[in-house]
């Protein structure tokens, strides 16, 4: 692929939100689904930060010890973050991580009906979505996973806040570890 400016990954970083936000409101104008809630607290926000924190942590176990993920998580990284400045990094938290769970979560999973089926649909969904080409398999994987960790966490509390903090801080400070080393290696 060839490699995008950092205007390019802004553009497609909001456009990407706008549509995920877009499509989520349209399927809620067109059908009778309710939205899973969001309930501002202490704990929501702090169940969502340990469970990001829980998958930071794993993606970056999984980074050292397998290097099929670790090639496919750098080719997505590298093409997403390597254009962009730290200050950018925030964005990427938070337009994917609202607007992909307010799809996903919460709008796919009650509309499928809640359930573990619909769990796994809204995962395969969002894993999808993080694969730019056949060769993203182990990202895409992983990415399904974290989906269904997502999708579980809105479940089980019946707040959507949770796996939106959890979502937001994941993609922060991975952003922010890879764009650190990535300026260390550099430094070298």
């Amino acid at each position: 692929m060839e490699p995008l400016t950092r205007t390019q990954v802004l553009v497609a970083i909001a456009a990407t939100a706008l549509v995920l936000f877009l499509v989520a409101r349209l399927w809620l104008l067109f059908d009778s689904v309710e939205q899973l809630p969001s309930q501002l607290g202490l704990y929501p926000v702090a169940i969502g930060l340990l469970l990001g924190l829980g998958i930071t942590a794993v993606s970056g176990v999984l980074y050292r010890v397998w290097p099929t993920y670790r090639r496919s998580a750098e080719v997505y990284l590298d093409y997403i973050l390597k254009p962009l400045v730290l200050p950018d990094v925030v964005w990427l938290g938070l337009l994917p991580g609202i607007s992909e769970e307010l799809l996903f979560r919460g709008v796919m999973l009650p509309a499928l009906g809640a359930n573990f089926l619909a769990l796994g649909l809204s995962s395969l969904c969002f894993g999808l979505l993080h694969m730019s080409d056949l060769r993203q398999w182990p990202y895409m994987l992983w990415a399904t996973c974290v989906g269904g960790l997502l999708g579980y966490s809105a479940l089980a509390s019946q707040n959507l806040l949770v796996p939106v903090v959890a979502h937001v801080f994941t993609n922060l400070v991975s952003s922010l570890v890879w764009k650190l080393k990535s300026a260390n290696l550099a430094a070298r």
